[in-house]
């Protein structure tokens, strides 16, 4: 006799076994219509569920009650779209071997072997979206079918595919005791697949899809093993809402900061320097370097100083503050003296006792490092402390060095090598909570100067079922309190989420939200009560007495690389004219021009701005669509007229036509100022009020 508590707070009691469907159809006939799956004490599952017992039950919709997608209405639908996806495929080539097929954040895919003589193509896509259509129209429901463990594998061994032979091993390996297959339609007669579930009650609900594109896999990954071919789709609850995701995908294509980078020259990845690090060129050196200027003068405001770490460290300093080998599959291998490693290998020194060796401390050597903060820590236990010292604020822009898996690199946004705006400040337990909030306003004012407006706020916690993290539990309360505290002070809502926390502590991450749609973990606050325990870090109080310093790491940019790159997506390589490489090109219309557009140039440069001049002999539409492509915030149209008058014809990004003539020593404290201020287009919004944007 289950009692379903419901998520209004409401209670219905069932004198027997009952579904989630059931529940629904009690409801109204309008939530059993948009009902897609049901979260059962907080397990995903089908509407077919049996229930029981007592128990928590959450109807899934493909809309929230705020009218939002629902994630999970999303998954589900997206799962069993990969389900119709791969039916129809293996009806346009039936000699397809299914691996598997999971739903992503915005879409799906399924990896399959193909046969040799029959690849799949971006061509086969409208046959196989033709497919799915029937599919979805004949609305089969989805079937689950358990079976014993035993009973299942010698079902597929009857089948004979090994990818899903391996499937089903992995997931005994697991500890499953059965396995469960998803028939679209009636068992026996409709097509099946190997599947944990859940799905939705029948194809009909699956709503718009679209094939999206083709790829190439290996099974588990590996390089050394079969090549598979993987097919990319999508799928929303109507075609409005797919529609505007294709609309999003195209704009992300306009703005992908690999393209942009390469055609604006702001960086270059170069094979034989190596997968995941940065060539900054010289443009983009110059956004970097405006940002670096700007959060130092920031710095400077806040009683911030200025340190210089190398680039390498002994692995006896990332033993004790336990990145070394907590980090070490995702750290470079450490550099160990030539002579010793020969030594060792006469010696038939096996490879995994090399690592046993290093990992317990009885080898010494280098590691390139992957964190600031052990090489800050000694340079606060350099020299005694005080409390009247306290907080001492110690910021580099230290680069870093992480082994990402080579599927994982892509462009400027996951890397190998990266250069964090790094700071770690040590104070008393009193002042933690104000230096938090100190480091969650400079990232607030990072934020509105670069109109960074879409963005939430979330408290990472630990896990208290998880062995990863270290320290007393009384001295993680204290720092999740005052994380909580300073996110408070924001005034604006914060999520908690536990297992978010560094090992060494919790923290506060910024996740901006770019311009379109997509979430980006950038600024981070951290406290930390445990390294300077591991290190033994203390001050002198005011009682003469020895203290430990908390300590509180803080990178509001993050990742030097992973922030221009977001930077170039967000403006889509349009620049505000303060990091714009190149803020002003002069254009003279003609030769007679150039003495004139010689001197407009000089007076830029002495003003410190960012100035070309195009001596070029072509056309000046021509000189205009150069300097257009180079998204240059203004260009300065010159003539013997303008030379007569020491007039200048104003063109700004964004606009067909010429703004108008302007005083050149007008235009020079209008552009000078604008950059000053880091605002955007006030030279515009005060000397041409009228303009309208035309493109």
């Amino acid at each position: 006799m289950p009692s379903i508590r419901l998520p209004d707070g409401s209670v219905r009691e069932y004198d027997s076994q009952v579904t989630p469907a059931q529940v629904a159809a009690d409801i109204g006939p309008g939530l059993a219509k948009a009902a897609l799956g049901a979260r059962i004490d907080g397990e995903l599952s089908d509407l077919s569920t049996p229930i029981d017992r007592d128990c928590e039950l959450a109807l899934i919709t493909s809309k929230t009650r705020d009218g939002d997608p629902d994630p999970d209405g999303l998954y589900l639908i997206r799962h069993s779209c990969a389900h119709v996806m791969a039916e129809a495929i293996q009806r346009v080539i039936p000699e397809v071997q299914l691996v598997y097929g999971p739903p992503l954040e915005t879409g799906f895919y399924y990896d399959m072997a193909v046969p040799e003589d029959r690849p799949l193509s971006s061509e086969d896509f409208q046959a196989i979206e033709k497919e799915m259509k029937a599919i979805i129209k004949e609305n089969r429901p989805f079937t689950r079918v358990d079976m014993s463990l035993d009973k299942g594998m010698a079902k597929l061994k009857d089948e004979g595919s090994k990818y899903k032979i391996d499937n089903a091993e992995r997931a005994a390996e697991g500890g499953s005791e059965e396995l469960s297959w998803y028939v679209t339609g009636e068992p026996g007669k409709n097509w099946e697949d190997l599947c944990r579930g859940p799905h939705v009650p029948s194809t009909g609900k699956i709503g718009a899809f679209k094939v999206m594109s083709l790829a190439s896999s290996y099974w588990h990954g590996d390089a050394n093993s079969d090549q598979l071919t993987r097919v990319y789709g999508t799928a929303f609850p109507d075609k409005k809402q797919l529609k505007r995701h294709l609309e999003l995908l195209e704009e992300a294509k306009k703005r992908d900061h690999r393209v942009l980078g390469k055609q604006l020259q702001l960086f270059h990845i170069d094979e034989s320097v190596g997968q995941g690090l940065i060539l900054w060129t010289p443009n983009g050196s110059v956004v970097r370097g405006e940002l670096e200027r700007f959060i130092r003068t920031e710095l400077t405001k806040q009683g911030y100083d200025q340190v210089y770490t190398p680039h390498v460290g002994k692995l006896d300093l990332y033993r004790t503050s336990g990145h070394f080998p907590y980090y070490q599959d995702s750290q470079y291998p450490p550099l160990i003296d030539s002579d010793y490693l020969q030594s060792v290998a006469d010696e038939g020194c096996s490879c995994a006792e090399l690592s046993a060796r290093m990992t317990e401390g009885d080898i010494e050597g280098y590691l390139l490092k992957p964190m600031n903060c052990p090489h800050h820590i000694k340079i606060f236990a350099s020299q005694p402390r005080s409390y009247k010292d306290l907080p001492i604020r110690l910021a580099e822009f230290g680069t870093v060095y992480r082994w990402e898996q080579s599927g994982e690199i892509a462009g400027m946004t996951r890397v190998r090598g990266f250069t964090q705006d790094d700071a770690h400040l040590f104070c008393t337990e009193d002042q933690v909570e104000k230096e938090v909030q100190g480091c969650l306003g400079l990232v607030k004012t990072i934020f509105t100067t670069l109109n960074i407006t879409e963005y939430r706020v979330r408290v990472g916690l630990r896990d208290v079922d998880s062995t990863k993290y270290v320290g007393e539990p009384e001295r993680w309360d204290k720092a999740e309190e005052a994380c909580r505290k300073a996110a408070a002070s924001l005034g604006a809502p914060f999520s908690e989420e536990a297992g978010e926390a560094a090992f060494y502590g919790p923290k506060i991450d910024f996740v901006v939200k770019d311009v379109i749609g997509r979430e980006w973990q950038l600024g981070t606050v951290q406290v930390d009560y445990n390294l300077p325990e591991r290190f033994d870090l203390n001050y002198v109080g005011s009682d003469n007495k020895s203290h430990r310093p908390v300590m509180i790491h803080r990178a509001p940019f993050g990742s030097m690389e992973r922030f221009v790159g977001l930077l170039i997506e967000h403006f889509a390589g349009a620049f505000p004219t303060w990091l714009a490489p190149e803020q002003v090109r002069v254009l003279p219309i003609s030769d007679k021009s150039l003495d004139y557009g010689r001197e407009v140039l000089g007076l830029l440069l002495d003003r410190g701005l960012r100035a070309t001049l195009d001596q070029s002999n072509e056309r000046i539409q021509a000189k205009i669509k150069v300097a257009t492509d180079w998204k240059i915030p203004y260009l300065l149209i010159v003539g013997p007229r303008d030379a007569e008058n020491r007039n200048v014809s104003v063109r700004a990004r964004g606009f067909r036509k010429d703004l108008g003539a302007m005083g050149l020593d007008a235009f020079l404290d209008a552009v000078q100022g604008e950059a000053l201020s880091k605002g955007e287009s006030s030279l515009i919004e005060e000397h041409f009020p009228d303009a309208g944007k035309e493109s």
